[in-house]
């Protein structure tokens, strides 16, 4: 599948998305080729309207040991680049200079979709002002289990055991602080490594529960964490990670996304469906072909949840997604960026600069429109 290049070293990278669901379990152990319907598509949600979508609700609450990892996620790069946000231009009236560094969005991705869904501040801290998070142990954790389950897929198929893949923990580990030396504040207390041997022994039977799900030995990735990016026929440019995709001889294709939580109740999994369908009409845009199955695999629970998404679900997603990049562009030239508590909140490494908590946000780095501030 041609793609755009992945994101060199250095350079933001879409991350695993959020916790969620699918729909209808899929038998265990389904190889490639094997891509037989499930019960049936169930209808995709249709979307918020564009005025509800700034506020529309997000997927279930999840404290962050139960978070899912993956890279750093930003929609564009930090500095130059082709991709490059430049500052919106409101006109002469602007008067607040662009602080350097400070770019206006110039794509979207399902995380960062997400954020602003959940709460526009938390996406203007994320996505323009840039601040800074704490790792934690469940993202980094996240984060290992993903390189591991994508390094296995390395070695001849016989070999795929999980023996195999426990060898490959210690060394993933390794390249992982190499690339990241501030995960080491992780464990800086534990200077008998016993905090650090059970993390690591919880990342250990995460990868062993995947080989109760699916058998690597069957499956013959068609690609492997695969940075995807597609430009709408209304310029939105779309973006993100895909972390397997499967090709059947007959061309069905399959995308596979891994959770390292817990599979969300019924009620919950509109947020995963809302992940996938975003995949899928990425491929759709760039190959013209609609995804035959999205599959998520849930080690924290061992389920794996799939959705066979129809043509009339990516023209919903779509629809919705013009929707939410509307309000975004809205709350940029505006500067109006409004907090949205929920139960989420308690996890938010910004409630220093967030008003809900008495805080005061970073002044805004780009220029607003004088005639929509609030006074």
């Amino acid at each position: 599948m041609s793609t755009s290049p992945r994101p060199q070293p250095g350079e933001p990278e879409a991350e695993h998305g959020p916790e969620g669901g699918g729909t209808a379990a899929a038998p265990a152990h389904s190889a490639a080729p094997d891509l037989e319907p499930g019960p049936g598509p169930v209808s995709a949600p249709d979307p918020a309207p564009a005025s509800a979508v700034a506020v529309a609700a997000p997927a279930e609450p999840k404290p962050s040991s139960e978070s899912d990892g993956g890279t750093q996620e930003a929609d564009g790069p930090v500095t130059g680049g082709p991709d490059a946000g430049a500052p919106i231009t409101v006109g002469p009236d602007a008067v607040r200079p662009v602080t350097v560094g400070a770019r206006a969005p110039v794509s979207l991705s399902p995380s960062r979709a997400n954020d602003f869904m959940q709460c526009p501040l938390l996406y203007r801290f994320r996505v323009i002002d840039r601040l800074p998070e704490k790792p934690s142990e469940a993202a980094t954790r996240g984060t290992l289990v993903h390189a591991v389950l994508e390094r296995l897929f390395d070695a001849p198929a016989a070999e795929r055991t999980v023996p195999r893949a426990k060898e490959l923990l210690p060394g993933q580990w390794a390249k992982l602080l190499q690339a990241r030396p501030e995960l080491a504040a992780l464990f800086a207390g534990d200077p008998e490594g016993a905090r650090l041997a059970r993390w690591l022994g919880e990342a250990e039977a995460l990868v062993e529960r995947w080989f109760t799900l699916e058998d690597p030995t069957r499956l013959e990735p068609a690609e492997r964490e695969l940075f995807v990016e597609a430009e709408l026929d209304s310029g939105l440019k779309l973006r993100g990670v895909i972390d397997r995709v499967d090709v059947a001889p007959t061309g069905e294709v399959r995308i596979v996304d891994y959770k390292t939580g817990k599979a969300p109740r019924p009620e919950y999994r509109d947020g995963a469906l809302f992940q996938m369908t975003f995949y899928a009409l990425v491929v759709w845009r760039l190959k013209r072909v609609i995804p035959r199955r999205l599959q998520l695999v849930y080690l924290g629970s061992g389920e794996v949840l799939t959705y066979d998404p129809v043509e009339a679900d990516l023209r919903r997603v779509e629809r919705r997604l013009l929707a939410l990049w509307d309000a975004i562009a809205h709350a940029t030239a505006t500067g109006d960026w409004r907090p949205r508590p929920t139960k989420l909140c308690g996890w938010c490494d910004h409630q220093e600069h967030c008003p809900e908590f008495g805080g005061t946000p970073p002044v805004y780095p780009l220029p607003v429109l004088p005639s929509q501030r609030s006074g």
